[in-house]
């Protein structure tokens, strides 16, 4: 019964797969960044809308919310929970998380917290939460009844610890995480460097403390909605502007919005720039 299952969220993420990798074994990740999501809060394609692209048959074109997983030397990271966590999950074949890392509260970046039940109940512990104070008290109210005690009968809760972060460096999973604060209309949020690898979702300004953690990538991952300008996002040309700035090797322009048609934009990038998609593999060197 799993097989048409796997067989459709591999599809849509426009990986082929055969039957025996469909039921092969979970995969390894430890070595690369793998996209769960690409897309904005609303995803593509979005509710009600028939443009081009919400109708698009590339599969690079749909998208879910926002989100990487990354291949630690101790285990794997999960950035931000999406309300399509558990569809990215079985679309990568990923069975285990060893911690989620946080980027800020909102909604699209937090509300799928509650598809971490399974991963609890498999490793039998609680999962490690690293967050900002804000995000944390997000989790508290949304989530409440996973914090309650007793714990009502029935059911299961998503079990987590907090481990309250800064914008200073700290070790997880055998490297150095590195916070990048960023600015995301009047919210102060966090991208994150891993090795010469930098993410930065869900911004329109970087403060000028934060260039020069920026020095030295080999990969970008940066925000961009679309072509004109937002109050909390980077435009397409404002994205363009810090990839030119930060000279990193590779950029991946990510949190886009159905305004992005993946074929027709990514043919005018220039070289270097490209637009990440939902299940899109990347080397990590931490």
């Amino acid at each position: 019964m799993w097989l048409p299952f796997l067989w459709r969220f591999f599809v849509t993420a426009g990986v082929p797969v055969s039957a025996s990798s469909a039921t092969a074994a979970f995969r390894d990740l430890r070595g690369s960044l793998v996209f769960l999501g690409t897309g904005t809060s609303l995803g593509v394609p979005m509710v009600g809308c028939s443009c081009e692209t919400c109708q698009s048959s590339d599969p690079r074109d749909s998208r879910t919310r926002t989100s990487v997983a990354v291949g630690l030397p101790d285990g794997t990271l999960l950035v931000d929970t999406t309300p399509d966590l558990r569809e990215q999950l079985l679309r990568e074949r990923i069975g285990s998380v060893d911690a989620v890392l946080y980027t800020h509260d909102h909604v699209d970046h937090v509300y799928g917290m509650d598809d971490l039940r399974p991963i609890c109940f498999h490793a039998g512990r609680p999962v490690p939460v690293y967050c900002e104070e804000r995000v944390e008290r997000r989790i508290l109210r949304a989530f409440d009844y996973a914090f309650v005690a007793p714990a009502s009968p029935g059911g299961g809760l998503p079990k987590v610890t907090f481990n309250r972060i800064s914008t200073d460096p700290f070790e997880l999973l055998g490297t150095t995480v590195t916070p990048l604060r960023l600015q995301h209309g009047t919210f102060e949020v966090l991208g994150f460097r891993f090795g010469d690898l930098a993410y930065c979702t869900d911004t329109n300004e970087i403060p000028d403390e934060t260039w020069p953690r920026l020095e030295g990538l080999d990969v970008l991952v940066l925000d961009c909605l679309r072509a004109s300008r937002h109050p909390t996002h980077f435009s397409l040309d404002e994205a363009l502007a810090v990839a030119r700035r930060v000279k990193a090797r590779r950029t991946l322009l990510v949190h886009m919005s159905h305004d992005i048609r993946h074929a027709d934009v990514a043919a005018a990038l220039p070289a270097g720039v490209e637009l990440a998609h939902d299940g899109l593999v990347v080397p990590l060197a931490t």
